[in-house]
């Protein structure tokens, strides 16, 4: 069955942005930590956060001691005056439109205005806003409502961030038909009115739905109701384990989106399940090419492939000819490396990628098999060049397996939370680059009399810059699993959109760099050919940066298809 997943689905800003803060705050181990109330309406997730020892504290004692984080939803000044009269160490994960709104009422209630909310009286988000109306707020649920509010001149109106857009476009129009000086604030959040939009649109383009979140998920329960409002067949289900067959019995194209406050493992998990159920009007021929294709995906060809490209790519920029066997010593490298570090630190993995995680394991033999095999052929071909390039690929195939090996054992303390070197912040990141632009600018030329450095050194930082740019959007990609195990990645360190901003800049000052370097000639002219990559790079980061593109699958054939673009391009620049 084909699947179609909504580009809004799963965690919204606020949503990402307290799990992300909770999760670091927990890698920290800086004594106990609490969430006052569940962090999100999801139970896998608060299971998950009570593994990592972050437990829910309802009620709060005067004698309670450690850190406490307020979730997205915000609470009322009253409660977080009491915490403050506590030990505890107060971590705001307050959604910044939340506190907006929460601002906004402040402000007028303090003129003399009656605050009126649209929303649920019981939400967590209502009933912290209904603390800063200091008692004279009145929480509305519809347009019929509207007849029972007091006669007054000084009326606000705001909304629950996460309410349904037309329902609250009704409710202030009535309003304005009653209270002609009532002050209006559009304070639903942007992503509630994508999301509601999208489902809208996705549910009139195929043959079912399904909604994945919590069933105690007020913005999921009203994604489910607009789908259904749709006359298309809905489903509401927290994991892929509620999915039944029945239900797809004559579907061939099912829609999929998600609640604010579901993680995108789970999306996956539901996905993968989908695509196995329903019926295919794909060509047995077609389902088999398919299946080759995520075959190859799911053992790293593709990045192999990229590799070899890149190497390529590198040899005739730095020297205008590549033989062959060089760009294959990448492949191999790259190809076992990535195969190994998958097994020896699976964890993040589970989390990013459930299904290549389950596919690892079931095919352990095999892929352990071939990585091995991989690293031999390697050696024996670096041999065949000579002893030194031998002993270089030999220590770059140690490093990168010793890259995910504990070094430093746990009971040194502080130092323990780095015993692998992969523990260190951002160290994926680098590691990988260098390693890529070592095995494919700098392993060519060891042996060589005299070799040029500045056209190998200029090749090093393509390819390194090409690999930098391709693993730091991955890092972004990944950022929830990273968390929940505990990896200081890049943006973990920097945070997404500090991170982003780094690797654009990069990518300018590199491709900037090829360029000058073409342009007094260190390097061939096609230098100025492989500009193209870089401006491939800035356009498939600025569409994740803008929203445009948030499709993980998506975003990583753009990055692995400019590896490969730098190869074709080589080769084309050759041809007479």
């Amino acid at each position: 069955m084909k699947v179609r997943l909504a580009k809004t689905a799963g965690f919204c800003m606020g949503v990402r942005r307290a799990m992300e803060i909770t999760l670091s705050e927990a890698n920290k181990g800086d004594g106990k930590l609490f969430t006052y109330g569940p962090l999100i309406h999801n139970q896998q997730v608060l299971d998950l956060l009570r593994s990592k020892g972050v437990d829910v504290k309802e009620d709060i004692d005067e004698h309670d001691r450690g850190r406490i984080t307020i979730r997205a939803h915000g609470i009322t000044p009253t409660e977080r005056e009491m915490i403050r009269s506590t030990n505890l160490k107060i971590i705001d994960a307050t959604c910044p439109r939340v506190a907006k709104v929460q601002g906004i009422i402040r402000r007028y209630n303090k003129k003399g205005y009656t605050p009126v909310i649209f929303g649920d009286s019981r939400h967590p988000e209502v009933i912290g806003l209904m603390g800063y109306c200091r008692g004279h707020g009145i929480v509305i649920g519809s347009a019929e409502d509207v007849k029972k509010l007091p006669e007054t001149k000084r009326l606000i109106v705001v909304s629950q961030t996460t309410q349904d857009v037309d329902a609250y476009r009704k409710i202030t129009e009535a309003i304005k038909g009653r209270y002609s000086e009532a002050i209006v604030f559009d304070t639903i959040c942007d992503e509630t009115y994508k999301r509601q939009r999208e489902v809208r649109s996705l549910a009139h383009e195929v043959d079912s739905m399904v909604i994945v979140g919590g069933y105690n998920s007020g913005n999921t329960r009203r994604l489910y109701q607009i789908s259904r409002s749709t006359g298309k067949p809905t489903f509401h289900v927290e994991t892929e384990k509620e999915l039944k067959d029945l239900w797809f019995s004559s579907t061939q194209t099912v829609g999929v989106t998600a609640g604010a406050s579901t993680p995108n493992w789970m999306i996956k998990n539901v996905t993968e399940t989908l695509k196995t159920m329903g019926k295919s009007r794909q060509h047995p021929l077609g389902s088999l090419l398919k299946k080759v294709f995520q075959f190859l995906l799911k053992i790293n060809i593709p990045v192999a492939i990229g590799a070899f490209s890149l190497t390529y790519a590198g040899l005739m920029l730095s020297k205008g000819n590549a033989d062959l066997i060089h760009p294959l010593l990448a492949l191999f490298y790259v190809y076992s490396m990535h195969v190994l570090n998958r097994f020896l630190d699976k964890g993040a993995s589970t989390y990013n990628d459930p299904g290549v995680a389950l596919f690892y394991n079931q095919h352990r033999t095999f892929l352990i098999t071939t990585s091995l095999t991989g690293i031999g052929t390697g050696l024996i071909l670096s041999l065949y060049l000579g002893t030194a390039q031998f002993v270089l690929f030999l220590v770059l195939a140690l490093l990168g397996i010793v890259y995910s090996i504990p070094i430093i054992p746990l009971r040194f303390g502080y130092l323990g939370r780095y015993a692998k070197i992969k523990d260190l912040p951002g160290s994926k990141t680098m590691a990988e680059a260098l390693a890529w632009g070592i095995i494919s600018s700098l392993l060519p030329i060891v042996g060589l009399p005299e070799p040029f450095w500045p056209g190998v050194l200029t090749s090093f930082f393509f390819v390194s810059s090409m690999c930098y740019i391709r693993s730091g959007l991955f890092d972004i990609l990944n950022i929830q699993g990273d968390l929940i195990v505990g990896r200081e990645t890049l943006p973990i360190a920097l945070g997404e959109e500090k991170a982003l901003d780094l690797l654009l800049l990069i990518n300018a000052l590199f491709g900037i760099f090829i360029l000058l370097s073409t342009s007094i000639g260190m390097v061939s002219n096609l230098g100025f050919v492989l500009t193209i990559c870089f401006l491939n790079s800035f356009v498939y980061l600025t569409a994740y940066q803008k929203g445009w593109i948030r499709d993980g699958s998506r975003l990583q054939a753009f990055a692995e298809s400019n590896l490969l673009l730098a190869g074709l391009l080589a080769l084309i620049w050759k041809l007479p």
